[in-house]
């Protein structure tokens, strides 16, 4: 068997950030004059192992503060590591941020020739590069005008027209393709195709679960700073799927400077964040900024979604079964209560959603002091991508419409999928395609 040829090697990374309470206790301590540790240690990455080989596309996934976007600056050596060693075999081309190297007073064709000599690439060779890099950003003459003048999405095509086409060894990528519009998303994946064909590497960092599931051979899962696992992109998100459930035990995030327990006001904090690690986690995917409204006769107490093996998790698998929990108090008599589902898009666009009434499910009376737990189990045949969910509770009350309970766009759902139709949802189709 042919033994494959590294292109990253990464082995027991760590980086190290320094927190301090006070900025007082930040002077003190640079200056050597405390006379014990003012801060604590926080861990942004933890003894992280990670071989990528030549050729593959490897997705990191994980959530806020894991440490997706410290492992990839310190690849490309834009921060550097507290331990460990990092060995990478190929060019670079990295775009980690938005515009990150851009001059904002250099128009669009100074800052490619910009970026291409920091990448190391000669004049002559950006110039052979330049009308592709043009054609792939489509932005026409703005090209010509100062970078602070232009859009986000245009920001996004240049920088990353610019990654993608000096002919990188190696591609990195930190949630970049989240900017631009969807053709322009579709142009970039067809890039990576092209890429994968050369065999070329990948490495991206994407909160786009479909993305990782469709485009990459391996993922990587992180968790506040620690590795979890690698495996198929499957395996990977299905973990991710218990870590956003808090069914999957994670690493403590911060750890204690020696001596530090001698301070009794530092001790007390640090308690108290331990005793919140250990507590129960906040429910993942639920809108801090929920709407909502209503008489609270019935209250909407607990809600959440269970995927087709009954766990709990805010991410579906396209065509996979799911449902829908909603917990109810009653606190009042009431003739025949409504209860409802919605999902929108992100831009607010009513997508589907069903009631009791619409089922003829559940026509009845209820009694104040009960609980009731009514579920929505259905196929899930949304395109992949994010929608978020409303529930309601309402009803007649003598020909009048009353609202007891509602919570608008309550919880977030991701759908993952590795194959995308045109629209909203999925029709199934089977298609054939034959000689005659």
């Amino acid at each position: 068997m042919e033994e494959r040829e590294l292109a990253i090697h990464v082995e027991g990374l760590s980086k190290v950030y320094k927190l301090y309470n006070r900025n007082r206790d930040r002077l003190l301590e640079s200056l050597g004059l405390a006379r014990k540790p003012r801060s604590t240690k926080h861990y942004a990455l933890r003894n992280v192992d990670l071989d990528i080989y030549k050729g593959e596309t490897v997705g990191i996934i994980g959530t806020n503060g894991s440490g997706k976007s410290t492992i990839l600056k310190i690849i490309t050596g834009v921060l550097h590591e507290t331990e460990g060693t990092v060995q990478v075999n190929g060019r670079i081309s990295a775009l980690l941020e938005l515009g990150a190297g851009f001059n904002m007073e250099y128009n669009g064709i100074e800052n490619i020739y910009l970026n291409g000599t920091m990448i190391g690439f000669s004049e002559k060779e950006i110039d052979e590069k330049l009308q592709d890099i043009l054609d792939f950003a489509d932005i026409g003459d703005y090209v010509y005008q100062p970078v602070k003048t232009y859009s986000s999405g245009m920001f996004v095509r240049l920088a990353f027209a610019v990654a993608i086409n000096i002919d990188p060894e190696i591609l990195i990528v930190d949630e970049a393709l989240s900017v631009g519009d969807v053709f322009f998303q579709a142009k970039c994946y067809r890039k990576f195709e092209e890429f994968k064909k050369k065999g070329k590497t990948i490495l991206f960092v994407s909160h786009d679960l479909s993305a990782i599931s469709k485009y990459c051979d391996r993922a990587v899962l992180l968790n506040q700073g620690e590795k979890l696992g690698e495996g198929s992109p499957k395996e990977m998100i299905d973990a991710y799927k218990q870590v956003l459930v808090g069914q999957y035990e994670t690493p403590r995030e911060s750890e204690n400077v020696p001596d530090l327990a001698a301070d009794p006001g530092v001790r007390e904090a640090v308690e108290e964040r331990d005793r919140e690690q250990k507590g129960q986690q906040p429910q993942a995917g639920v809108n801090p900024e929920t709407l909502e409204y209503g008489t609270k006769e019935a209250e909407i107490f607990e809600y959440f979604l269970t995927d087709s093996n009954g766990v709990r998790t805010t991410a579906i698998l396209k065509g996979d079964p799911f449902t829908m929990h909603m917990r109810v108090k009653i606190h009042r008599d009431l003739p025949a209560p409504i209860f409802a589902l919605s999902i929108k898009n992100i831009k607010g666009v009513e997508i589907t959603g069903t009631n009791t009434m619409f089922e003829k499910s559940f026509l009845d009376s209820v009694k104040a002091g009960q609980t009731l737990e009514i579920t929505f189990s259905q196929r899930m045949l949304l395109q992949g991508g994010d929608y978020l969910i409303s529930l309601g509770v309402t009803g007649y009350e003598k020909d009048e419409f009353t609202v007891y309970h509602r919570l608008y766009d309550v919880l977030n759902i991701t759908v993952v999928s590795d194959k995308d139709t045109v629209g909203y949802f999925d029709m199934e189709s089977k298609v054939e395609v034959k000689e005659i």
